[in-house]
């Protein structure tokens, strides 16, 4: 069983920063991959970053060049930088990992935080 709380979000205007942060319970290098997805209210949840075996950080296209993920193995914690940030991005943001188990991919959610983009 994997936990996941993300914290960081809040509200700021146009154009500023942002930073998220999810601690799992367990060794983040031992997960088969992890990630973030946004949700807005009425839409379903939409890919932003994610990291797989191959330690490579693919983004969102909306997002490329204004994000970075980001992870710290010593704190089992993984980060989310968010700059020059728009109004579009507003939405509940959500940590995701997938653990690989005898039984095959377990995957865990966060319970989200929101992000407000707004002047």
């Amino acid at each position: 069983q994997v936990q996941l709380v993300e914290s960081g979000g809040g509200l700021v205007q146009p154009g500023g920063s942002l930073g998220l942060s999810c601690a799992a319970s367990v060794s983040i290098s031992r997960l088969k991959s992890m990630g973030w997805y946004r949700q807005t209210f009425g839409d379903e949840r939409q890919l932003v970053a994610v990291i797989l075996g191959d330690s490579i950080v693919r983004y969102a296209d909306s997002v490329k060049g204004r994000f970075t993920m980001s992870g710290d193995n010593a704190k089992n914690t993984m980060y989310l930088q968010m700059n020059n940030l728009k109004p579009e991005d507003t939405g509940v943001y959500y940590c995701y990992a997938v653990q690989l188990t005898a039984s095959g991919n377990a995957e865990y959610w966060g319970l989200g935080t929101q992000v407000t983009v707004s002047s």
